[in-house]
């Protein structure tokens, strides 16, 4: 019998209910148990720690009384060093054993009256060495035989070898919940694990009966596929034919809109050839007192010619334009030519180009390339490195000397690709900017440097022509650091036109 596909869905919930009442069942018991664990841990290193510091403390007064009866039995000096040891480390010890102590307020009041016998003891303790360096043996030993150190000894030995037992016994209890957790958790592991055996079996069965369903499906999805990849493969061609026509109207554009500029500039040579003629007659003939030559003077002199170099400063600006325009949409249309390129070699001959204008700023290039060969267009990438290095000799940092940083290394995020850096010293990029410079005609920062805003957005374009991308790093006045990715080889990619 078929097994249809409401049966399936209906089998499949039902699994998933079980499946996941049993996982919820599992998750909460285990962290309840862990829960429990880790606050029987938590008490066993309490207690543990309380037991630790009663013991390290009670060594230390007995040390220090064994010390002290070996001082005066014999009156040799050298018992004196580990009597001033036990001294000096018993307050810090006592510290320790107050702070293990701050879980059972139990002993809060205990420990008051502990820190007065100790202080006793040691106070007895020193008082008869004291004696026992004046020579007053006799003295010293009246004070042993009073008994009053031995009884605040045992006092303080007493409350010591209680907080032991009360930690002994609270090891003993926390042990014994660990391992009744654990057996806890080796239950709910076997019961978890029978309850997911017999899912995953359940889901066996169904997914062995759905098989044949699943087998025509993809049957059919490979179809569509089929049907699918052409599909894309012909909305890729007329991408690329819409942006080569794309490409071909920005170059007629800018061709056609440069024949009126000529003729802007051609008439505007003519008009000021003109002026000159104009000039002379009129500061030959002055014609002092009438009102009209005047004018025209002004006008021949004076607004004329700021009228014509506007005109002049403004044409040349659009010329610039529209040539970055022009420079743009070929690079577009340009034939790239896989070839195999030295990386180190044609780093160190771009920045040769322009050593003579880092030495003039005092500056120095440092090289480090771990990549020895790609295939790609030897031009292009010329171009792109030869102008960032142009950039970072262009806005350095008037303030110190020019350093920079060529690196070439494979890119840890893509096995394919290799990552070209270019890092400078200079005065930076403000952060509202670090998109916008790669934008046409956008600049930023002071404008002290000639240029028409096209320098990056041609690397841009350039560099995903040949199958890779470029960004930024900077900090205003501390530096600017270009990263440029690219394919191994252009052919990988098919970027070959």
């Amino acid at each position: 019998m078929p097994f249809s596909s409401r049966s399936f869905t209906q089998a499949t919930v039902a699994l998933l209910i079980v499946a996941l009442a049993a996982l919820l069942a599992i998750v909460g018991t285990t962290i309840w148990l862990g829960e429990r664990s880790q606050s029987y841990f938590n008490d066993v290193l309490q207690a543990r720690d309380a037991r630790t510091a009663a013991s390290d403390l009670r060594n230390t007064l007995r040390l220090a009384e064994s010390s002290q009866r070996g001082f005066l039995i014999t009156g040799d000096q050298s018992y004196e060093t580990p009597y001033e040891t036990a001294k000096s480390h018993a307050p810090a010890m006592y510290a320790a054993l107050q702070q293990s102590l701050v879980p059972f307020p139990g002993y809060a009041d205990n420990l008051d009256q502990l820190k007065k016998t100790i202080d006793s003891k040691f106070a007895e303790m020193d008082s008869t060495i004291a004696l026992k360096r004046a020579g007053r043996d006799a003295d010293a030993v009246a004070v042993v035989h009073t008994d009053l150190g031995k009884s605040l000894m045992e006092d303080a030995l007493a409350f010591l070898g209680q907080v032991t037992v009360d930690a002994d016994g609270r090891l003993t209890e926390d042990v014994a919940q660990q391992r009744a957790n654990a057996a806890w958790l080796r239950w709910v592991s076997i019961i978890g694990a029978v309850v997911i055996v017999a899912v995953v079996g359940g889901s066996a069965v169904v997914v062995v009966k759905y098989t044949q369903d699943l087998g025509e499906a993809r049957d059919e999805v490979a179809a569509l596929n089929a049907g699918l990849e052409a599909r894309v493969a012909e909305r890729t061609a007329d991408l690329a034919q819409a942006n080569d026509e794309i490409q071909r109207f920005a170059y007629i554009v800018t061709h056609d809109l440069r024949a009126p500029l000529v003729n802007i500039m051609g008439f505007t040579s003519e008009l000021e050839t003109s002026m000159a003629s104009i000039r002379a007659l009129l500061e030959r003939d002055p014609a002092e007192g009438d009102a009209v030559a005047a004018e025209a003077r002004q006008a021949a002199l004076v607004d004329l010619p700021e009228a014509i170099d506007f005109i002049r400063s403004s044409t040349r600006k659009m010329d610039g334009l529209i040539n970055a325009i022009l420079k743009l949409s070929r690079e577009g249309r340009r034939v790239l030519r896989p070839e195999k390129v030295d990386l180190g070699e044609m780093l160190r001959n771009a920045a040769a180009a322009v050593q003579h204008q880092i030495s003039e700023a005092e500056g120095a290039v440092e090289l480090s390339v771990n990549v020895p060969s790609i295939v790609t267009d030897r031009l292009s990438l010329e171009q792109v490195v030869g102008n960032l290095l142009d950039n970072a000799v262009k806005y350095r940092a008037k303030d110190r000397p020019l350093r920079l940083d060529v690196r070439a290394h494979p890119a840890l995020e893509n096995p394919v690709r290799i990552a070209i850096e270019i890092a400078d010293n200079g005065r930076g990029i403000a952060e509202q900017d670090r998109e916008r410079v790669f934008e046409l005609f956008r600049r930023s920062g002071v404008q002290d440097q000639p240029g028409e805003g096209i320098g990056l957005a041609y690397v841009r374009a350039v560099v995903r022509n040949l199958g890779g991308d470029i960004t930024l790093t900077s900090a205003l006045d501390k530096g600017t650091t270009f990263r440029i990715t690219l394919p191994r080889s252009l052919n990988i990619i098919g970027s070959s036109k």
